[in-house]
């Protein structure tokens, strides 16, 4: 670290991009200063290399977060980025849904693979939000029955579709609840395996209006806090769509394309998902995102004569096609280490954890990792005293108290070891801070 951060430069151009950016995200840094009593400004990236960004200021840190999981096999250089800057000499766009490029189709014959089963079809977008759309729509073509079921603490993206369907916050959701209309169910997402009885009554209570076409459902919660459910229930979820003649849709956005050491996270419990949607890290950088299906699922698109699309001006660009099959071929070696690497990552933590009054949580699985603290205001206050110790990491968690950590699967151990170590520190000097002001680390 050259300067403590935001640095000089950095909150030179924080304050000038607050002139003319939404509002929303400087009131949000706002309100985060507020609750943890701690400054929230942004500092401004300005390069990557590898696992580390720099800011504008010069500083360095170790990057936990990698674009929210998309950086799968971090900054450049990289398989994903030598493959994007080829595809963009050659062709930067070619049209569409009209005249593919060869590389796009490429793309499609990959991600097809991905999916457990032959003939799988694919729809391609720019991000998991559009994936979801996709799959929301696939379930209003392929079935009779308009409701789908979702879960709290879920998150699908902000776009209208996913939007309705969001159990992370509802202040996303209910000040455009006019405009969502109400064709969604919740039931709680299970966290532990005495939360399972009552995830699956929801569930079978939904479907008993005779209504619901598919269950909507995140393998793993991603921001909602890294949260692995209990075994058996999407085993369940898949018993419960066949027999209701629902379609199980996998929201693998984020668990997807290597992140949990598999392909695809719902392999680790051998069900297979109607349609499964991917994004994130998938383009390894690149906006790329795709819904995959089954044939006879995704046949409903055909039925119509061509009449019924889903579509748009950059969806399967040839640099993003390129970026995706270079990552998907790195992502598959790369899985046998992702598990052991997130194993010994997971234990440091719980090591780190235990040595203090905290009484953090540590969930995940892979390379997808949180800590869940008791408050928001710890997970706040821990996270940017970190950023001052040159590690960056978000929170995350339905009631924001959890840190949500998605490194590049190809980052070395000994960069998570010293964020374990940081961690236990921060921890340390905190509470000791808080017991000698008197007040409560809780």
């Amino acid at each position: 670290m050259t300067v403590p951060p935001p640095g000089p430069r950095s909150r030179e151009l924080g304050a000038r991009l607050s002139e003319v950016e939404s509002p929303a995200f400087d009131a949000r840094r706002q309100a985060r200063s507020a609750a943890s009593g701690a400054s929230h400004a942004p500092v401004v990236y300005a390069r990557g290399h590898g696992s580390n960004v720099y800011d504008v200021d010069g500083n360095r840190y170790v990057d936990l977060t990698a674009g929210f999981g998309a950086l799968l096999l971090g900054y450049p250089p990289n398989a994903a980025t030598a493959a994007m800057h080829a595809a963009i000499d050659e062709l930067p766009l070619a049209l569409g849904d009209v005249y593919a490029s060869d590389v796009k189709v490429r793309a499609c014959e990959a991600i097809s693979a991905l999916y457990p089963e032959p003939g799988a079809r694919v729809m391609l977008g720019l991000s998991g939000a559009d994936a979801v759309s996709c799959a929301l729509k696939t379930v209003a073509l392929a079935t009779s029955k308009p409701r789908i079921l979702a879960f709290s603490g879920s998150y699908h993206g902000l776009s209208h579709g996913p939007l309705a369907a969001l159990g992370f916050s509802s202040s996303f959701r209910e000040p455009f609840v006019a405009q969502l209309g109400d064709f969604v169910s919740f039931a709680p997402y299970p966290s532990r395996a005495s939360d399972l009885d009552e995830s699956i009554n929801a569930v079978r209570a939904a479907f008993s209006r005779g209504d619901v076409g598919a269950v909507l459902v995140e393998p793993i919660l991603g921001r909602g806090g890294c949260v692995v459910p209990p075994n058996g229930f999407v085993r369940a979820l898949r018993e419960a769509c066949d027999e209701h003649d629902a379609l199980l849709v996998a929201d693998e956005v984020w668990s997807g394309v290597g992140r949990t050491g598999t392909m695809l996270a719902l392999e680790h419990e051998g069900v297979i998902a109607d349609v499964v949607c991917l994004g994130k890290g998938l383009g390894g950088g690149m906006p790329i995102s795709a819904c995959v299906g089954r044939a006879n699922v995704m046949a409903a698109w055909g039925a119509h004569g061509g009449a019924t699309i889903h579509t748009g001006t950059h969806f399967g660009s040839p640099p993003a096609c390129a970026a995706a099959l270079a990552t998907i071929a790195v992502a598959k070696d790369l899985a046998p280490r992702t598990i052991e690497l997130g194993d010994r990552f997971r234990a440091r933590l719980e090591v780190a954890c235990a040595n203090t009054q905290s009484r953090a949580v540590v969930r995940g699985r892979g390379l997808m990792v949180g800590i869940e603290f008791e408050t928001a205001a710890i997970a706040l206050s821990v996270s940017r005293t970190l950023l001052e110790r040159g590690f960056i990491v978000l929170t995350g968690g339905v009631r924001g108290n959890a840190l949500t950590l998605s490194p590049p699967l190809t980052i070395a151990f000994e960069l998570l070891d010293a964020f374990a170590a940081a961690l236990e520190e921060v921890l340390s000097v905190m509470e000791s801070k808080s017991h000698n002001q008197g007040s409560s680390w809780k």
